[in-house]
């Protein structure tokens, strides 16, 4: 090569490379302009709704504005959370297929995966201008304010979506890639714009091509779901109806910011909350003092830790986080094997999926209508269960365990981990006892829990750091955003589903099953666990969820008993590898190869399945307390 040819090919190389150092460096100034806002909104709304409940309940004055003021906050907070977790790539995606392929068809997959999103953003963003314009003539009822306030949050985060996904592509740095991803991508909604005409005589055939075949490829293709939901809607009521488009952006605005839908927020801020100020350290510290002496004690611990972080935490990620580095150390040096270790970890994950304030009831409540008290209530009982069957499965794995180095705490000792557990065992207690007793809504008491938890951690703990409130804002702001999408775009999926006709279909088809209630729940759980692994547990009970809770009063079913059925099933799918994307999170938790828990964790999905179907053949142990 000669000097004048090396001298040109450095130059190719360093301007092919300025693009994506340039891209990274506007990201990185965009990033604080998002996340500072987001986390401020949050912290207003605690503020808020706790300004409320001590104003009604300490001094029976009720501030009427605090409700609005939330549900137009929220919907602001929800869409700058959807924009920071697509700019950290953290919207829910299957990567399970995408994982193990060669890193060129990766990367391209990666690439779709952005191109994807900015394809929905194009389509919504007009429609989404249009339902800004329609909610300007309509004024809040208490503050008398346009509520094109809040409608605005919508055209403004896709917005915010698209300058994203263009820096995005810009750093991917793979030009070939992000080049053959956009035109796919162009190609495919081209493709489907073309044959409109033909589409529009199909019929509910166009149910299949939509919502199964186009979604189907999204998923597997590891779109992100939300986007993929979203992308299919618009598709088909554009494409095979007469509707217009803008009632996808009004359903996705009523499902991302339903008031109730609020605690999914502000719970997983309470979970981060307890594990940085040592609550969740004090009550595994007191149950290994109590269990770790005997066989397999310390898995009785985890699986009893999970229990307890999970009716104050609402977060699965959080609950995980909170246990696994306080316990995997002394279980890994007892010997235990890290493959049954992460295995148990997940399939505790699944276990505590009904133990409120669990997410997954909170929205399951706001989908489907059924009281969130009563859900709160009837998730205790099959939670322990559960816990049984994956103990006797421990027993049984651990009992010739040699403990003769394991020394029996004393007493004293056991008293003293007890003394100082006392704070942190009793916040579940002050949760529940909050709402059975009027005191605040389900909404409303997570801020309850972050008061009490901050008391806890200044004035009992002594562990709190202020430098960590920022980073946890944000990361609640992300996660919460991550869902609130997923729930809107599968609420305008749901609509279209409901419109077509399928529900009906559906309903007839469930009803006039032989067998009666057995078969109907027998066929709900194979359902459940194969939607739990592909459609990550919330979007399969957000979408299927008000199609599905009739038909199961219909059939006799009683709603709670129903939703811990559904709720268990969706757990042992969300956590059972291959695709089950909560396995992976326990093994990112724990640092442990996933390939290391395959052989371990089947023993314990059985364990599940198996209490899963006591549960559903026993429907007094989810109605028991009601």
């Amino acid at each position: 090569m000669t000097p004048a040819t090396d001298l040109q090919s450095r130059a190719l190389g360093y301007r092919s490379a300025a693009l994506p150092r340039l891209a990274s460096r506007v990201s990185a100034a965009l990033r604080p302009i998002v996340e500072v806002p987001a986390a401020l909104i949050l912290l207003v709304e605690i503020t808020v709704l706790f300004t409320g409940i001590v104003a009604r309940y300490v001094f029976q004055s009720p501030l009427v504005w605090t409700d609005e003021v939330a549900e137009i906050l929220f919907l602001w907070l929800a869409m700058l959370g959807s924009v920071i977790a697509f700019q950290r790539g953290e919207h829910m995606r299957m990567t399970a297929i995408a994982s193990r392929l060669p890193p060129g068809p990766r990367a391209f997959l990666d690439a779709v995966a952005i191109a994807a999103p900015l394809a929905f953003v194009a389509v919504a963003l007009m429609p989404a201008y249009d339902f800004v314009s329609d909610e300007s003539f309509v004024s809040t009822p208490v503050l008398e304010i346009s509520n094109a306030w809040r409608a605005a949050a919508i055209p403004v985060g896709l917005a915010l979506m698209a300058v994203v996904a263009v820096l995005r592509l810009a750093a991917e740095g793979g030009m070939r890639h992000v080049v053959g991803a956009c035109l796919a991508v162009a190609a495919v909604m081209g493709l489907l714009v073309a044959v409109a005409p033909t589409l529009g005589s199909l019929g509910n055939l166009n149910l299949l091509i939509f919502f199964v075949g186009l979604v189907g490829l999204m998923v597997l293709g590891a779109v992100p779901i939300a986007f993929a939901f979203g992308l299919a809607t618009f598709g088909y009521i554009a494409l095979t109806t007469t509707t217009p488009v803008d009632v996808v952006i009004d359903r996705l605005s009523e499902g991302m910011s339903h008031l109730i839908l609020l605690a999914i927020p502000l719970f997983v801020f309470l979970g981060l909350l307890i594990e940085m100020t040592g609550m969740a350290r004090a009550m595994v510290g007191f149950l290994a003092a109590l269990l770790g002496h005997v066989r397999g004690g310390l898995h009785y611990v985890l699986v009893g830790a999970m229990y307890l972080v999970s009716g104050i935490s609402g977060s699965k990620a959080a609950d995980m986080a909170a246990i696994a580095p306080v316990l995997f150390p002394e279980m890994k040096a007892r010997g235990a094997d890290e493959g049954d270790l992460v295995a148990l970890l997940a399939a505790t994950g699944a276990q505590t999926e009904t133990i409120p304030p669990s997410i997954v009831l909170i929205t399951i409540g706001s989908v489907t209508g059924v009281s969130i008290t009563a859900l709160f209530t009837g998730g205790l009982l099959p939670g322990v269960v559960l816990g049984i069957t994956l103990c006797a499965l421990v027993w049984w794995r651990y009992r010739g365990e040699d403990m003769s180095q394991a020394a029996r705490p004393s007493a004293r000792v056991i008293g003293q981990t007890f003394v100082v557990a006392v704070p942190a065992l009793a916040l579940p207690f002050v949760i529940r006892a909050a709402v059975i007793e009027g005191v605040a809504t389900a909404t409303e008491v997570s801020t309850i829990g972050i008061a009490y938890s901050v008391m806890a951690g200044l004035l009992i703990y002594r562990r709190f750091d202020w430098s960590r409130i920022y980073p946890m804002l944000v990361t609640t702001a992300t996660l919460s955003g991550a869902i609130l999408l997923i729930i809107g775009t599968a609420t305008g999926m749901a609509w279209a589903l409901t419109q077509s006709g399928f529900s009906s279909a559906l309903a007839a088809f469930m009803t006039g099953l032989p067998g009666g209630i057995p078969t109907f729940l027998a066929v709900n759980i194979v359902a459940f666990i194969i939607l739990g692994s592909v459609l990550e547990g919330i979007p399969a009970i957000v979408l299927f969820g008000p199609l599905l809770f009739p038909i199961a009063k219909q059939v006799g079913v009683n709603e709670v008993h129903y939703a811990m059925v559904v709720i268990l099933s969706m757990g042992i799918g969300l956590f059972a590898p291959p695709f089950g994307v909560g396995y992976y999170s326990a093994c990112a938790v724990s640092r442990v190869n996933p390939d290391r828990g395959m052989r371990p964790i089947a023993g314990y999905m059985v364990a599940l399945l198996i209490g899963t179907i006591v549960i559903a053949a026993v429907p007094w142990i989810s109605t028991v307390f009601l």
